[in-house]
Protein backbone atom coordinates (compact mmCIF):
# COMPACT_ATOMS: atom_id res chain seq x y z
CA UNK A 1 0.00 0.00 0.00
CA UNK A 2 1.38 3.44 -0.92
CA UNK A 3 1.33 6.64 1.23
CA UNK A 4 -1.68 9.04 0.37
CA UNK A 5 0.50 11.97 0.20
CA UNK A 6 2.63 9.84 -2.97
CA UNK A 7 -0.24 8.88 -4.73
CA UNK A 8 -1.50 12.41 -4.50
CA UNK A 9 2.08 13.85 -5.64
CA UNK A 10 2.17 10.82 -8.30
CA UNK A 11 -1.14 11.97 -9.33
CA UNK A 12 -0.29 15.86 -9.78
CA UNK A 13 3.28 15.19 -11.64
CA UNK A 14 0.68 13.53 -14.30
CA UNK A 15 -1.38 16.60 -14.62
CA UNK A 16 2.43 18.27 -15.09
CA UNK A 17 3.50 15.77 -17.40
CA UNK A 18 0.26 15.84 -19.72
CA UNK A 19 0.52 20.03 -19.30
CA UNK A 20 4.15 19.72 -21.12
CA UNK A 21 2.69 17.43 -23.58
CA UNK A 22 0.22 20.65 -24.06
CA UNK A 23 2.66 23.01 -24.42
CA UNK A 24 5.04 21.41 -26.54
CA UNK A 25 2.08 20.73 -28.91
CA UNK A 26 0.80 24.58 -29.00
CA UNK A 27 4.67 25.26 -29.67
CA UNK A 28 4.49 22.83 -32.73
CA UNK A 29 1.19 24.66 -33.63
CA UNK A 30 2.89 28.03 -33.28
CA UNK A 31 5.79 26.99 -35.19
CA UNK A 32 3.36 25.39 -38.15
CA UNK A 33 1.77 28.59 -38.27
CA UNK A 34 5.23 30.43 -38.74
CA UNK A 35 6.52 27.92 -41.07
CA UNK A 36 9.21 26.23 -39.19
CA UNK A 37 8.22 23.15 -40.08
CA UNK A 38 11.57 21.43 -38.68
CA UNK A 39 10.94 22.89 -35.35
CA UNK A 40 7.17 22.11 -35.35
CA UNK A 41 8.37 18.41 -35.26
CA UNK A 42 10.98 18.74 -32.85
CA UNK A 43 8.08 20.20 -30.32
CA UNK A 44 5.70 17.38 -31.46
CA UNK A 45 8.04 14.73 -30.60
CA UNK A 46 8.76 16.56 -27.36
CA UNK A 47 4.92 16.33 -26.92
CA UNK A 48 4.90 12.80 -27.36
CA UNK A 49 7.47 12.29 -24.98
CA UNK A 50 6.20 14.10 -22.42
CA UNK A 51 2.41 12.73 -22.69
CA UNK A 52 4.56 9.43 -22.60
CA UNK A 53 5.82 10.34 -19.50
CA UNK A 54 2.26 10.75 -18.38
CA UNK A 55 1.05 7.10 -19.29
CA UNK A 56 4.69 5.85 -17.44
CA UNK A 57 3.08 7.74 -14.09
CA UNK A 58 -0.06 6.45 -14.52
CA UNK A 59 1.15 2.96 -15.38
CA UNK A 60 3.02 2.83 -12.19
CA UNK A 61 -0.06 3.74 -10.10
CA UNK A 62 -2.28 1.25 -11.69
CA UNK A 63 1.00 -1.46 -11.07
CA UNK A 64 0.65 -0.49 -7.42
CA UNK A 65 -3.17 -0.76 -6.76
CA UNK A 66 -3.33 2.81 -6.81
CA UNK A 67 -6.03 4.80 -8.01
CA UNK A 68 -5.60 7.42 -10.62
CA UNK A 69 -7.19 11.20 -10.44
CA UNK A 70 -7.35 13.22 -13.69
CA UNK A 71 -7.37 17.00 -13.51
CA UNK A 72 -8.42 19.74 -15.50
CA UNK A 73 -5.07 20.44 -17.41
CA UNK A 74 -3.86 24.60 -18.12
CA UNK A 75 -4.02 25.96 -20.97
CA UNK A 76 -1.31 26.64 -22.52
CA UNK A 77 0.61 29.62 -24.03
CA UNK A 78 -0.15 29.91 -27.54
CA UNK A 79 2.30 32.24 -28.93
CA UNK A 80 6.02 33.56 -29.45
CA UNK A 81 7.54 36.36 -31.05
CA UNK A 82 10.83 34.22 -32.40
CA UNK A 83 11.32 30.25 -32.20
CA UNK A 84 14.49 31.21 -29.39
CA UNK A 85 11.49 32.21 -27.50
CA UNK A 86 9.64 28.98 -27.76
CA UNK A 87 12.60 27.20 -26.78
CA UNK A 88 13.73 29.16 -23.78
CA UNK A 89 10.41 28.69 -22.77
CA UNK A 90 10.61 24.56 -23.33
CA UNK A 91 13.96 24.79 -21.19
CA UNK A 92 12.28 27.39 -18.17
CA UNK A 93 9.69 24.70 -18.30
CA UNK A 94 12.01 21.30 -18.84
CA UNK A 95 13.63 22.78 -15.57
CA UNK A 96 10.33 23.28 -13.54
CA UNK A 97 10.03 19.47 -14.23
CA UNK A 98 13.22 18.42 -12.57
CA UNK A 99 12.28 20.28 -9.45
CA UNK A 100 9.19 18.18 -9.56
CA UNK A 101 11.20 14.95 -10.01
CA UNK A 102 13.50 15.73 -7.28
CA UNK A 103 10.60 16.92 -4.79
CA UNK A 104 8.72 13.38 -6.04
CA UNK A 105 12.29 11.62 -5.26
CA UNK A 106 12.80 13.59 -1.79
CA UNK A 107 9.11 12.62 -0.99
CA UNK A 108 9.96 8.88 -1.78
CA UNK A 109 12.89 8.75 0.93
CA UNK A 110 11.31 11.02 3.90
CA UNK A 111 8.42 7.95 3.49
CA UNK A 112 10.81 5.46 2.89
CA UNK A 113 8.70 4.26 -0.63
CA UNK A 114 11.64 2.80 -1.96
CA UNK A 115 10.49 0.96 -4.62
CA UNK A 116 8.92 4.78 -5.72
CA UNK A 117 12.37 6.07 -4.83
CA UNK A 118 13.97 3.75 -7.30
CA UNK A 119 10.93 4.17 -9.76
CA UNK A 120 11.54 7.89 -9.93
CA UNK A 121 15.18 7.55 -11.07
CA UNK A 122 14.49 7.06 -14.43
CA UNK A 123 12.47 9.87 -14.50
CA UNK A 124 15.55 12.12 -12.74
CA UNK A 125 18.02 10.84 -15.25
CA UNK A 126 15.50 11.15 -18.11
CA UNK A 127 15.69 15.04 -17.27
CA UNK A 128 18.78 15.36 -17.22
CA UNK A 129 18.99 14.29 -21.33
CA UNK A 130 15.59 16.12 -21.99
CA UNK A 131 17.44 19.89 -20.28
CA UNK A 132 20.63 18.80 -22.98
CA UNK A 133 18.43 18.27 -25.95
CA UNK A 134 17.09 21.51 -25.41
CA UNK A 135 19.66 23.24 -24.31
CA UNK A 136 21.81 22.23 -27.27
CA UNK A 137 19.00 24.01 -29.72
CA UNK A 138 18.77 27.16 -27.44
CA UNK A 139 22.88 27.49 -28.03
CA UNK A 140 22.50 27.08 -31.76
CA UNK A 141 20.33 29.79 -32.23
CA UNK A 142 22.07 32.26 -29.80
CA UNK A 143 24.88 31.67 -32.35
CA UNK A 144 22.46 32.18 -35.27
CA UNK A 145 21.35 35.51 -34.03
CA UNK A 146 18.54 36.73 -36.80
CA UNK A 147 20.24 35.38 -39.39
CA UNK A 148 17.59 34.18 -41.69
CA UNK A 149 19.16 31.63 -43.95
CA UNK A 150 21.46 29.92 -40.70
CA UNK A 151 17.48 29.37 -38.91
CA UNK A 152 16.47 27.37 -42.18
CA UNK A 153 19.56 25.46 -42.12
CA UNK A 154 18.68 24.46 -38.29
CA UNK A 155 15.05 24.15 -38.76
CA UNK A 156 15.66 21.45 -41.70
CA UNK A 157 18.46 20.09 -39.45
CA UNK A 158 16.03 19.67 -36.41
CA UNK A 159 13.20 18.54 -38.50
CA UNK A 160 14.91 15.19 -38.88
CA UNK A 161 14.41 14.08 -35.30
CA UNK A 162 13.04 10.90 -34.69
CA UNK A 163 12.33 10.83 -31.32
Amino acid sequence: QMNEKMVKALNEQINNELYASYLYLSMSAWFETQNWPGFAKWMKIQSQEEYGHAMKIYDYLIERGQEVTLAAIAAPKTAWKKPIDAFKDAQAHEKKVTGNFQDLTDLAIKLKDHATQIYLQWFVSEQVEEEKNVDEVIQALTKIGDSTGALFMLDHRIGKREG
